[in-house]
């Protein structure tokens, strides 16, 4: 008996372990697999403007009303990095007939490892842009700039350079966008305005998203 209870508790101690590690090696998973289910119930629009990325772009409840006359589909997850969206393109991505893609990461790269070059992050915004334009070869692909946000105002010169960076790339592509919201998300005194975040000086409140809205809004395809 004894030894039939230590079996049981060994396969269930083998199966949390393994539970563990699946989702390590798949963070987000449970976020992906809820889109899965939510478009085998209603199928997003083809033609849709997508907009992928990290919690900046989950967060945005509004995001719809946000941009009327734009059918809009919000694939933002986690905190993620853009590992991350590489990782899921074909979930977040490449299910769709998106005529524009909008992205939103590269800051929790930095905030995962400080010490990261900014030209790794550069290069793994190229990765990304070039499986999208490998898929989708006439699709718009607009990449919004890293935010100056006052949690992570240690990080801001890899994360300038980094927008840089990624701006001139853009710049030598077809086809493409670069939203900047650093900029008027500053203050006078050149540090990020306080009042556009929430309590953690992470996440922005209505008044960051507001700024947001005016600055993407050119960029979108009608």
């Amino acid at each position: 008996m004894k030894n039939t209870i230590k079996l049981i508790i060994a396969f269930f101690v083998f199966v949390q372990i393994g539970f563990s590690n699946f989702c390590h090696a798949q963070p987000f998973i449970n976020e992906i697999k809820a889109f899965q289910k939510a478009d085998s119930v209603s199928m997003p629009l083809s033609n849709a403007i997508l907009f992928a990325g990290s919690s900046s772009f989950r967060l945005w409840k509004n995001i719809q009303d946000d941009f009327p006359g734009h059918i809009i589909i919000n694939r933002g997850f986690g905190g993620s990095s853009l590992p991350d969206v590489i990782r899921y393109t074909e979930e977040i991505l490449f299910s769709y007939k998106p005529k524009q893609v909008v992205i939103y990461c590269g800051e929790n790269d930095f905030a995962i490892d400080p010490k990261l070059p900014s030209d790794s992050v550069v290069e793994r915004f190229k990765t990304l842009f070039k499986m999208i334009r490998e898929r989708f070869k006439k699709t718009n692909i607009t990449y919004v700039s890293m935010k100056p946000s006052p949690s992570r105002w240690k990080m801001k010169d890899q994360m300038v350079t980094a927008n840089e960076g990624i701006r001139q790339y853009l710049k030598s592509q077809r086809r493409t966008n670069y939203v900047d919201v650093w900029t008027p998300m500053l203050a006078e005194n050149g540090e990020p305005m306080k009042d556009l975040f929430l309590g953690d000086n992470l996440h922005m409140n209505a008044k960051g998203y507001a700024i947001w809205k005016e600055a993407i809004t050119p960029f979108l395809i009608k």
